[in-house]
C-alpha cells in the first residue's frame, strides 16, 4: 500500500517471470488502438478526479510494458518491478501535470527508462554480463503473445551495450517508439538518439560478426 492509498498489483494472469519479459508484445490494430486512446483518455481525466478505480485500471493496461522496458534496461526482474510500480506512483503524484489529451505510454516510459538508467549507474552494473545470465532468464515466450521471445544470444548482446545505448534500442525496437519519440520522452536531441542507435546497432553488429568467427 502507498502513501496514496493505492494498492498496485501485478495484472492478474501475468506471471511476471524473466521470460515473460522478454517476449514481445502483441501489438494493437489502427481501430483497437484509437479506441483504447479514447477509453485512456476518459480513465486519465477520472484519475485526475482522484478515482483510484480509474489509476488502477490505467495500471494494469500499462504495466506489462511498463515492467518490460525496465527489465531489458537493467536486466534484474525483482529491480524492474520496483522501478515500475515507482513509476507509476510518481505518475500518479505529478497526474495533475499531464495532458490528458496525450497518450499516457511515452510518458510513463519516460520516467520509467530515466530510473531504470539511474539505477543501473548507481549499482555500478556495467555494459559486461555473462551470456549464461541472460540465458537462463530469456528463450520462454510469456503468455500476452504467441510470438517467440527474444533470443538469448540478442539478449547477451543487449546487455553488454552501454545503458544508455541499450534504453534507445529498447525503445526504438523493442517498443516500437520513433527516434522522435525517444528524443522527447527521455529529452534528447534527436540527433543524439540516432547517434546512439547507429552506435549500439555497430556493436550490435560485431558481436554478431565475433560470435559467427568464433
Amino acid at each position: 500500500m502507498d502513501k496514496l492509498g493505492l494498492r498496485l498489483r501485478r495484472p492478474t494472469g501475468s506471471a511476471g517471470g524473466a521470460g515473460d519479459l522478454a517476449a514481445p508484445l502483441p501489438a494493437l490494430g489502427p481501430l483497437r488502438a484509437d479506441a483504447a486512446h479514447r477509453s485512456e483518455r476518459k480513465l486519465v481525466r477520472a484519475a485526475k478526479r482522484g478515482s483510484k478505480e480509474a489509476f488502477g485500471e490505467l495500471f494494469n493496461m500499462h504495466w506489462p510494458r511498463v515492467h518490460r522496458a525496465s527489465y531489458l534496461i537493467i536486466r534484474d526482474s525483482a529491480a524492474a518491478e520496483d522501478i515500475a510500480q515507482e513509476a507509476f506512483m510518481a505518475a500518479l503524484r505529478h497526474l495533475d501535470r499531464f495532458d490528458a489529451r496525450r497518450p499516457l505510454g511515452p510518458w510513463l516510459h519516460r520516467i520509467v527508462v530515466n530510473r531504470s538508467i539511474d539505477w543501473t549507474r548507481t549499482s555500478r552494473i556495467r555494459s559486461e554480463v555473462h551470456a549464461d545470465s541472460w540465458r537462463e532468464e530469456t528463450g520462454v515466450p510469456g503468455p500476452e503473445s504467441a510470438a517467440p521471445a527474444v533470443s538469448g544470444e540478442l539478449m547477451s548482446a543487449l546487455g553488454r551495450l552501454p545503458v544508455e545505448r541499450r534504453a534507445v534500442v529498447v525503445m526504438r525496437f523493442l517498443l516500437d517508439y520513433t527516434p522522435s519519440e525517444i528524443a522527447a520522452a527521455l529529452e534528447l536531441p534527436t540527433g543524439t538518439v540516432n547517434s546512439r542507435l547507429r552506435r549500439a546497432l555497430d556493436q550490435l553488429g560485431s558481436d554478431y560478426e565475433e560470435a559467427a568467427d568464433a
